[in-house]
């Protein structure tokens, strides 16, 4: 039977209705002074209709390899005021104008059948999203971190989510969340993932340990010189962050670096190795860095020799050494300081010493290989 006009008026006006319900997010807020206590205060992803979801110019991005913090995924945006841009650099942090806002959301994919402290151990990102947005029936949020470029310099801001999944709210002296790791093969890992404070974000992030100034240490032309696959198609990122006019100065991209990807079995083992010690080590083992003072350096392009760690010695004795000589013996990883570091999770011991408190099983089996693999010897000491 055909609808009567007065039936498709109330069919029209509870559609009207129901659309109504999602209101768009206001736009982005930056906050030039003040620590804002609610990630909403930003407004630059927000909680609606059972999704976390990102406003209007907020641009996601990913890196060839990213930093391991326990397993978690990681949704990172960028968000820059209107008719301002980066300005590309070729080894250093893009040159981001004041005003610009950060995020990087911490999550898991959630257990099935588990208690909501149940988050898998999985590499698998294929059924987080929703849209450009997370879908919060599959995964567990747990902080989003700000970074805010305002005029003196870069600020951090750690927000963790509530239980209701609702809002996060900033806590600058930090939080540890209980929670247990499942494995495919249904094996059970507890541990307590630690939100790091305000004076910890900076001893990351801090580039030059004199300042201590902060930077962002993920969007660097090599780490995110990739696809992404945006709600409009795929494309590189770096290419459409030009696009959106969020970046000027790229060359072409033939001359741009790229980290490789450091799970790839088809990149080659040393370009992983290197890209693995680059973003979770680099940043602190520099000759400005937090470990400077170590003698090691582990960014991208420093020569595979002593200031390397190849056949070189410790700077000081103690637990951190395992008894061992070298921070890496050429052909011998159980000989060596790097990959006995990364198999603690010890205070004292374990490198990283911040970001972490499980062991990436994955990466330590790579750079044990990539040890195994390099020619030569060292000498001992007398």
């Amino acid at each position: 039977m055909a609808m009567t006009y007065r039936a498709i008026l109330l069919v029209v006006g509870l559609a009207a209705l129901l659309g109504g319900c999602h209101r768009p997010m206001p736009p982005v807020a930056f906050h030039a002074d003040g620590r804002p206590p609610r990630l909403s205060d930003w407004h630059v992803v927000e909680v609606h209709g059972g999704k976390l979801e990102l406003n209007q110019g907020v641009v996601p991005y990913d890196l060839n390899t990213p930093l391991f913090t326990d397993y978690a995924h990681k949704l990172r945006t960028i968000w820059m005021p209107k008719g301002e841009s980066a300005k590309y650099q070729p080894v250093d942090t893009l040159d981001f104008p004041v005003g610009t806002v950060i995020s990087k959301t911490f999550y898991y994919p959630r257990a099935a059948d588990g208690t909501f402290t149940d988050v898998l151990r999985t590499d698998d990102y294929s059924h987080d999203f929703a849209g450009q947005g997370l879908d919060l029936s599959r995964v567990h949020l747990v902080e989003t971190r700000i970074l805010a470029r305002r005029k003196d310099g870069w600020v951090a801001f750690p927000y963790v989510w509530n239980n209701a999944q609702t809002e996060a709210t900033l806590q600058r002296t930090g939080a540890v969340e209980p929670l247990t790791l499942v494995a495919a093969d249904g094996s059970r890992e507890d541990f307590n993932y630690v939100v790091p404070d305000e004076s910890q974000c900076a001893s990351c992030h801090a580039q030059d340990w004199v300042s201590r100034q902060v930077h962002p240490i993920g969007p660097k032309a090599r780490h995110i010189n990739k696809d992404y696959a945006y709600a409009d198609g795929v494309q590189n990122q770096l290419e459409h962050l030009v696009k959106v006019g969020y970046l000027s100065g790229l060359p072409a991209m033939a001359g741009v670096p790229r980290d490789a990807v450091w799970n790839d079995p088809k990149a080659p083992l040393d370009a992983r190795a290197r890209a693995y010690f680059d973003i979770n080590c680099g940043h602190c083992h520099n000759i400005h860095g937090a470990a400077n003072t170590t003698g090691l350096s582990l960014i991208y392009g420093t020569p595979e020799d002593r200031h390397m760690g190849i056949c070189k010695p410790p700077t000081a004795a103690g637990r951190g050494t395992g008894d061992h000589l070298f921070d890496i013996v050429p052909g011998q990883p159980d000989e060596s300081i790097i990959p006995y570091r990364l198999s603690s999770a010890e205070p004292g011991v374990m490198m990283p010493e911040l970001g972490r408190s499980t062991v990436h099983r994955e990466g330590l089996a790579l750079i044990r290989a990539w040890i195994a693999a390099q020619p030569g010897s060292c000498t001992p000491i007398h």
